[in-house]
């Protein structure tokens, strides 16, 4: 029998956080092994816990949810957590500064329950929790913020084929878009992506957006 999924509730307020727990804890696959009303427990819970998902809110007291994020999945974690960030709060700068900050994924606290299980599935899988679409339209309005004046993709270690996948993901293009343009089966384009993310060192799809971003690769 398959171990369930591990995770860790973060909301400060009590009756989300139960809400969330009862929901979770019903799936025979999945299992809450913690909670906690604020960043900084939230911090401490995870790397003690090492839950599979964090579902963590934005707006807490003494750290939020994007601060607590980035201590958990940012730039520089030796082992990342996967987290996913719901809110009341259904801003494009949000949502932007949660994947910047590590997110695997993002939804709002009004999405049925279904939705909140497949989402910690999907996320505890190592899939981002975002369309295409929705991924474009956000890194593509902030990407004068995130990328440097000198970005270039000269030094980007990636094989031509490998480059043209990379730029059709931040395109918005799924799997299966892809294959279609460029003529390809899913599978190698599935074996494609797994093999970018290896090599430029990424967790998921919305990191590797960002990262084309970053280096100039779309517009």
């Amino acid at each position: 029998m398959t171990a369930p999924i591990r995770v860790l509730v973060a909301d400060d307020q009590a009756l989300i956080r139960a809400g969330f727990a009862t929901i979770i804890d019903a799936q025979p696959d999945l299992e809450v092994v913690g909670e906690c009303g604020d960043g900084r427990a939230a911090v401490d819970l995870a790397r003690r816990l090492e839950p599979d998902v964090v579902v963590m809110d934005v707006r807490m007291p003494v750290l939020d949810g994007i601060e607590a994020t980035r201590q958990l999945a940012g730039a520089g974690v030796a082992h990342p957590a996967k987290v996913l960030v719901v809110t009341t709060f259904n801003l494009d700068a949000y949502v932007y500064e949660a994947l910047r900050a590590g997110a695997s994924g993002f939804l709002l606290k009004d999405a049925p329950p279904a939705q909140l299980l497949d989402g910690i599935r999907t996320v505890a899988g190592g899939a981002a929790l975002l369309a295409p679409e929705v991924t474009r339209r956000l890194v593509g309005r902030y990407a004068d913020r995130i990328r440097p004046p000198d970005a270039t993709a000269d030094d980007v270690p990636l094989a031509p084929r490998e480059l043209e996948v990379l730029r059709l993901i931040a395109g918005g293009m799924s799997n299966a878009e892809i294959a279609e343009a460029l003529v390809l089966s899913p599978e190698t384009v599935k074996t494609y992506v797994s093999r970018i993310l290896t090599k430029l060192d990424l967790r998921d799809r919305v990191q590797a957006v960002v990262y084309a971003y970053r280096r100039g690769l779309v517009t």
